[in-house]
């Protein structure tokens, strides 16, 4: 049995000295087994570099593949648009990115200018509140051009407002009416702005959110309100941005003089002037032509500012 163990060890010792003569641990077959393929076949680079992301980026802009170069803040290519015929964008304004037009005309050819606008609005991410008093919509098509005019930021009915420029601050919007102002100004929407629908026609429809009559009657009737069982009846029947013009007799005087008061734009903005939600976020501008401005197709239509220069553009 001791004979067996020393034989086996001698065969050990036997191969070890063979695998040592061969070269050993040093021999190639001690570094076989799966190998990933080398830097160039995974994108380029080198031992001491990773392979290239398939994007530049240069700046603050970044270029996927299939991009054709980097986006202003409409989202836009900050490359210049060619239109049909080879018309040429203009130089661009220092606003170009921060003032957009929507790029449409509602009503275009309309045979009642009232009813034809573009919509002007100022980026959220702006910075700056901009003055469109005195910037340019022009058509190319027709060679039409037209200065923004001067407005009124609350108008007051039945007197002679005077002009303000028209200032948009970052998110208001623009509403530029081809025909001429129902009240005779260009303005700003307020809380009591619907009021003025009651003699006058708006295209687009002003929007109805004056106080309602009750809240109205509850605030300024006084303290014998709740007595006054027909006043509440009454004004609970009127629709919200109705002016009454002739206060039934059969209520109250101190009813009567509520209602002359309070329930008309006048009375409303008086009352109303400083709450933090009397202002609203759009102006109706009126170029105050008799015809329409735009072509129904085939149009180009710019925006220029102040000296000139192109802030937006579009076709159709």
């Amino acid at each position: 049995m001791e004979h067996d163990a020393w034989f086996f060890i001698g065969v050990f010792i036997f191969i070890f000295l063979i695998w040592i003569a061969t070269g050993g641990p040093l021999h190639p077959i001690a570094f076989t087994g799966p190998t990933l393929a080398l830097p160039g076949a995974l994108g380029g680079g080198t031992y001491l570099s990773l392979p290239r992301a398939p994007f530049n980026v240069s700046g603050n802009d970044v270029s996927l593949p299939g991009s054709s170069g980097s986006s202003d803040l409409s989202g836009n290519s900050n490359s210049l648009p060619v239109f049909t015929g080879g018309t040429a964008f203009g130089t661009p304004s220092p606003y170009r990115g921060k003032v957009f037009m929507n790029h449409y005309v509602s009503g275009a050819g309309s045979t009642d200018p009232n009813n034809e606008y573009i919509q002007i609005r100022v980026a959220q991410d702006a910075g700056i509140p901009v003055d469109l008093s005195e910037w340019t919509l022009v058509s190319d098509a027709s060679g039409a051009s037209i200065s923004i005019p001067k407005g009124t930021e609350v108008p007051t009915s039945g007197t002679v407002n005077a002009a303000q420029d028209i200032i948009l601050t970052p998110g208001e919007q623009a509403l530029m009416i081809s025909g001429r102002s129902p009240i005779g100004a260009s303005f700003r929407e307020n809380k009591c702005i619907g009021y003025f629908s009651t003699f006058q026609t708006f295209s687009p429809s002003l929007p109805q959110n004056c106080p309602t009559g009750s809240n109205e009657l509850a605030t300024f009737y006084g303290a014998d309100y709740i007595r006054d069982a027909s006043c509440i009846d009454y004004v609970n029947k009127i629709s919200r941005c109705q002016v009454v013009l002739s206060p039934p007799v059969t209520v109250s005087g101190s009813c009567q003089s509520f209602l002359v008061k309070y329930l008309n734009y006048n009375g409303c903005v008086d009352a109303h002037k400083n709450d933090t939600d009397f202002m609203g976020d759009t102006w109706r501008v009126y170029l105050g032509r008799t015809n329409s401005m735009w072509r129904t197709q085939h149009e180009i239509v710019k925006l220029l500012d102040i000296n000139g220069k192109t802030v937006d553009a579009f076709s159709y």
